[in-house]
């Protein structure tokens, strides 16, 4: 901390309770009185040869009458002086020479007190302002001294405003940061973008199991929803050092620092990142499980694992009032560019704005930039409880539905991963990557694993209404979702939580379900699942059945082409009647040029392919025996069985007259 030391005589004022005595060898004869405090000086020297303010007051004293109007004592009142009896002690001391100590804490206080007793040179030499002003310069030069001079102009604003102090301070502490966020991203952020790709890829390993099926839903506390690379670069490169020396700033001061480091061009991403940071500090309701006198704000926000320190701690939780109006300024305050900010931080603002009442406004705002970046949200944080006047729900099912809305309504081009199924298939052609690998997942594809997730978190609600549950699970496109799963489990646990559910209801529910895109997990729990609907089981078995022959027909045809000998491109079928899904066609092609690559020459055994023709013979006597028991569900009120050979074991009774062999 810089200091500057001014005077050269020792200490001769004395402190008596409320009361400063100069000990000189002159009586004392003038009293200022500032607040409580008196203080017992000399009239001619040296108070009128520093301060014009004194000089005139002391010049225009009249006795009280009771004193007799003559020569006594000279009492002053100086209770509006800035800086209060600690500024004008300091202010005394400097004009009877004695030593004292200038640093940044207390050279604002001085500096105002200075102007309000006009010491200025005109009364003498190097007089206080001066003096205060040469020190100042020295203060701003440092960030540390200008974090704590800024912070003290908060007792004497008027007049630090005046003076110019406090936008001198505001200035200095914007350039330094400007500078050192943009050397510090310039070295840093190829570090940081690595590390937030590790980070993606663990977090998308972690999809849940439910009976033995990868509901694909995205990880319900894991680091997901985090503010993407920002959050990375800050923590690597260290562009966060100065989040917690602002955040102890009052909200105009902070305001008025963003605003001027915005004007600098400092990147939104650091700007962000201070602004969750002071959040998490004022804000006692924005983390879970985190309570206002141990608030920390960790590393979601870019700003690493950080404790606020004590003098943080000290502070008293606000009112209700003032947390509001301080969330709807930070709300504001946030930087317009989309994943500047974490989407766990915004949610978790909402979440605050609900209990807090916040305006509409502020909470449309919110689930916008929500909505905006809602593939990187957590399943956890998007769980918000309803706290509306009519609660019918545990969880806020419309606000998630306006999220979503939101999300399905920007047009970011290929940003948002918005592309036609028949663009999907052509790449899959091409050679693209797989689709349950983190680098290839859409936003649209990351987004309809998650709301899988949450309608398998609110199903289980008994007040959870069949249209909504619809409604909400209709809003992502059917090619969305590269298997149906996640939207499978859901399903099946809000039949089992309303088991009242009427046949028709129940087929209402299905028809969200593609049964074609049903994992072969899925398949076997689906046809032992007595809460579906018979014909959904129905479509099940058949589906499943048709891939199963179709996918080793289209093996058998690809090994016949590799055991002819050939380059290991495909053949017309001498039939021409073969059926082969692209999907298969293209795994076999790949399966061929592997085999082709260890050993060219090589012809699969007579025995084998005898083997894969007995296969596909039984295959077809299997699927003409689904076909007659489809058949047989057009008969009214008779029960049926399926063949053992498919597997399942499944007896379904009483089959409905309307039912359809499809």
């Amino acid at each position: 901390m810089a200091t500057m030391k001014l005077g050269s005589k020792p200490e001769i004022f004395v402190l008596e309770g409320l009361t400063w005595r100069c000990m000189t060898e002159l009586e004392s004869d003038v009293v200022v009185e500032v607040g409580e405090m008196s203080f017992y000086l000399h009239k001619q020297f040296p108070l009128l040869s520093r301060s014009g303010v004194l000089q005139r007051m002391i010049s225009e004293y009249q006795a009280p009458q009771e004193d007799g109007g003559g020569g006594g004592m000279c009492t002053l009142q100086l209770d509006d002086i800035p800086g209060g009896a600690k500024a004008f002690e300091l202010a005394a001391r400097f004009c009877y020479d004695v030593k004292i100590e200038l640093n940044a804490h207390n050279v604002v206080c001085l500096r105002c007190a200075a102007e309000y007793l006009r010491m200025t040179d005109d009364y003498a030499e190097g007089n206080l302002i001066t003096q205060a002003e040469s020190f100042l310069a020295d203060v701003l030069a440092n960030w540390k001294d200008s974090i704590k001079a800024l912070e003290t102009c908060e007792g004497v604003l008027p007049t630090a405003e005046d003076l110019h102090i406090v936008s001198r301070c505001i200035t200095a502490l914007a350039s330094k940061a400007c500078a050192s966020d943009a050397a510090a991203w310039s070295t840093g952020h190829a570090a940081a973008s690595a590390s937030a790709v590790a980070v993606a890829a663990k977090n998308a390993s972690h999809d849940a199991l439910w009976n033995g099926i990868g509901s694909g839903g995205t990880p319900r506390g894991g680091g997901g929803g985090g503010g993407g690379a920002a959050g990375a670069a800050a923590g690597c490169s260290g562009m966060d050092w100065w989040y917690e020396d602002v955040s102890f700033l009052s909200l105009p001061m902070f305001k008025r620092l963003i605003q001027a480091m915005e004007g600098k061009g400092m990147r939104p991403e650091s700007i962000a990142g201070a602004i969750m940071f002071y959040a998490g500090r004022f804000l006692p309701g924005l983390k879970r499980n985190t309570s206002f006198s141990n608030a920390s704000f960790g590393g979601d926000c870019g700003a690493g694992s950080r404790s606020i320190t004590p003098r943080a701690a000290n502070v008293s939780a606000p009112s209700e009032g003032d947390q509001r109006y301080f969330l709807e300024e930070i709300v504001a305050l946030l930087p317009a560019k989309k994943g500047v900010a974490s989407t766990r931080f915004l949610l978790g603002m909402l979440r605050t704005a609900m209990l807090l009442h916040a305006s509409p406004l502020c909470r449309e705002n919110l689930e916008r930039r929500i909505g905006a970046q809602l593939e990187d949200a957590c399943l956890d944080d998007l769980l918000v409880p309803n706290l509306g006047y009519t609660v019918e729900t545990l969880y806020d099912i419309d606000c998630v539905q306006r999220i979503l809305d939101y999300f399905m309504s920007s047009t970011d081009g290929l940003g948002t991963g918005y592309t036609s199924p028949a663009v999907v298939e052509e790449g899959s052609q091409l050679g693209a990557p797989h689709a349950g690998s983190p680098s290839s997942l859409s936003p649209i594809t990351m987004v309809a694993k998650l709301m899988d997730g949450y309608l398998a978190e609110v199903a289980p609600d008994t007040n959870l209404k069949l249209p909504k549950f619809q409604a909400l699970a209709a809003v992502v496109p059917d090619y969305a979702r590269p298997v149906d799963d996640g939207i499978y489990r859901a399903m099946d646990i809000y039949l089992k939580s309303h088991p009242w559910l009427s046949e028709s209801e129940r087929e209402q529910l299905c028809r969200l379900m593609n049964c074609q895109k049903l994992s072969l997990e899925a398949c076997t729990h689906a046809a032992q699942n007595e809460r579906l609907p018979l014909r959904v089981v129905v479509q099940v078995l058949f589906f499943e059945q048709l891939r199963l022959r179709t996918s080793i027909a289209g093996w058998f045809f690809v090994s016949g082409n590799a055991a002819a000998g050939g380059d290991g491109a495909a053949q017309p079928h001498p039939g021409g009647s073969a059926i082969v899904p692209k999907g298969a066609a293209a795994a076999g092609q790949s399966d061929a040029d592997a085999e082709a690559d260890e050993g060219k020459g090589k012809e699969l055994p007579a025995e084998a392919i005898t083997d894969v023709k007995a296969r596909v013979s039984e295959l077809e006597k299997e699927c003409m025996s689904m076909k007659q028991e489809i058949r047989r569900l057009g008969k009214p009120r008779r029960s049926w069985s399926l063949t053992s050979k498919c597997g399942f074991g499944t007896k379904v009774q009483q089959a409905q007259p309307t039912m359809s062999g499809k």
